[in-house]
């Protein structure tokens, strides 16, 4: 499980922009500022980031505080699944993936960004897993907002290999060569990897959920 101290700032970011979207006192608005500032001010004590640029992204946030959605499509050739370099993460090894985007369906945005990511085009078949991502293990980095992430299983129906502005190398592995591979961990871990090779060798399998 995630720090106390990640949970507390999360919470207490929530609080504020909850209490900001639906207070009209000033003084009750100033007070949720403060408590978003605490909460930009504990990350930045604990990371190696700015509280300015956390707070700054705090404010982008408004209305009800709810979780955020992030989609990855786990897909198979040969029994062996498809992978990406992430450039924004060192060019390290997950599943194709994104946030969810809004006026889309969650099949839908996973189908995107396998799309936007290899080139390859895909059905998707199943919900394999509704994970919490405060509940990945370590060494998942921490991220300020609270997250699900929802993981697909897809078939791959078209396209070639084609990485994009995103990714740098993209690659098909075979299950026991996920271990040894670098991989992004705030994105994907390789017990969520190795549960993609369990739905795939089970379709009955009941989608995983927290």
């Amino acid at each position: 499980m995630e720090p106390k101290w990640l949970t507390w700032a999360r919470e207490i970011q929530a609080l504020a922009q909850s209490g900001l979207a639906f207070s009209p006192n000033p003084y009750d608005r100033e007070r949720f500022e403060q408590l978003r500032r605490l909460a930009a001010e504990m990350l930045a004590e604990q990371t190696d980031t700015p509280a300015e640029r956390i707070e700054a992204l705090f404010m982008e946030e408004t209305g009800y505080a709810t979780p955020k959605v992030g989609v990855r499509g786990a897909a198979f050739r040969d029994g062996r699944i498809l992978m990406v370099r992430e450039v924004a993460d060192s060019h390290r090894w997950t599943l194709p993936g994104g946030w969810a985007d809004v006026n889309q369906t969650p099949a839908e945005g996973v189908a995107r960004e396998v799309w936007e990511e290899t080139g390859f085009t895909v059905t998707v078949r199943k919900l394999a897993g509704c994970y919490d991502r405060r509940r990945f293990p370590p060494p998942a980095r921490p991220v300020p907002f609270y997250l699900y992430k929802l993981f697909f299983l897809c078939d791959i129906t078209g396209g070639t290999a084609t990485p994009s502005l995103e990714t740098s190398e993209i690659g098909f592995f075979a299950e026991d060569e996920i271990d040894g591979l670098d991989l992004s961990h705030g994105r994907v871990t390789a017990w969520h990897i190795h549960r993609m090779f369990a739905h795939a060798r089970d379709p009955l399998l009941p989608a995983d959920f927290d």
